[in-house]
Order: structure tokens, then C-alpha cells, then sequence
């Protein structure tokens, strides 16, 4: 095969793994804010993939052709394994909310002593193994699993893309 083809297959890939982590995220804070989904703590412990790695992500993306290959190679290597604890943080939550392991204890309650006037001005406390919405039974956890998986598989396209094209050319 021509190294041409491999050429925007690495760039593409980045991209797509890019996009498809920021519709993520945004549809998180969607049904936060406009759907009433109130996170638990496993909820807002996956979100930091997406705080860490989108923006490294753009990063490698936005000085694409100006970064030494090793440099690139690092960076790609630092996201991939963030999104990887996504996959991580996501089925072990999904784990929690059938049953298969318990949760951690935070997710349990308020965990300190409050009035009654505190209450009312208080937002619910979710626990890690409730879950608030399925689809095709699968929660948003189990999606975020399968999400962050499929990002980790486009950045791994990315950097073998990235290493054939290299390699040949």
C-alpha cells in the first residue's frame, strides 16, 4: 500500500477520537443541566478524562506538523492511556450500578452531619449504584465504557497510522 494512504488516516483518526470525546462530554453536561441528571461521584470521576485528555488532544491536533515525532508519539501515548482509565472508571461504575462490586463509600450518603435548614437548600445526593437512565439497558456508564473504548481504538488507529506512514516513507 501507498504511505499517501496513510497520511490523513493518522490526522483523521485523532480528530474523529477528538469530536466524538467532546459530543460526549457536552452530552453529559447536557443532561445535567438541561435533562435533571444529577451526577454521582463515579459520574463526575469519569468526566476527567475528558478534562484531561480533550484538552491534550487539541493540543497534539492544533501543532500536528510542528511537533517532533517523539514528542507526538509521547503525547498520543499520555492521551490513550487517560482514555484507557475512561474505560476503567466507566465499566467499574457500570459494575457498581448492577451489583457486581460496591461502590465507593461516598456514594452512599452525605457523609457529615447537617441541619434541616440545610436541606432545603441542598441538591440530591445520587448514589453510584442508582441508576438514573438506561437505553437498550445499558446506563450511561456502560456507554461511557463503550465510548471511551472506542476513542482508545481511534488513537490507537491514529498512532499506527502515524508509525506505518513513518515507517514506509
Amino acid at each position: 500500500m501507498p504511505a499517501s494512504i496513510f497520511r490523513p488516516l493518522d490526522k483523521k483518526a485523532a480528530g474523529l477520537a477528538f469530536v466524538l470525546g467532546l459530543a460526549t462530554i457536552a452530552a453529559a453536561w447536557g443532561s445535567q443541566i438541561i435533562g435533571g441528571l444529577y451526577p454521582c461521584e463515579l459520574c463526575l470521576e469519569q468526566r476527567m478524562a475528558y478534562y484531561y485528555g480533550l484538552p491534550l488532544l487539541a493540543a497534539v491536533l492544533i501543532t500536528w506538523n510542528r511537533l517532533p515525532l517523539m514528542v507526538w508519539y509521547i503525547a498520543m501515548a499520555i492521551v490513550t492511556a487517560i482514555f484507557a482509565w475512561g474505560i476503567y472508571m466507566g465499566a467499574y461504575h457500570a459494575g457498581v450500578e448492577w451489583g457486581f462490586w460496591p461502590g465507593p463509600t461516598a456514594c452512599t450518603g452525605i457523609g457529615e452531619a447537617m441541619s434541616f435548614d440545610a436541606l432545603s437548600s441542598m441538591e440530591p445526593v445520587i448514589g453510584c449504584d442508582v441508576v438514573q437512565f438506561r437505553f437498550l439497558g445499558i446506563s450511561l456508564a456502560g456507554y461511557n465504557a463503550l465510548i471511551s473504548l472506542a476513542i482508545v481504538a481511534l488513537l490507537g488507529l491514529s498512532i499506527w497510522a502515524q508509525a506505518r506512514r513513518h515507517k514506509r516513507g
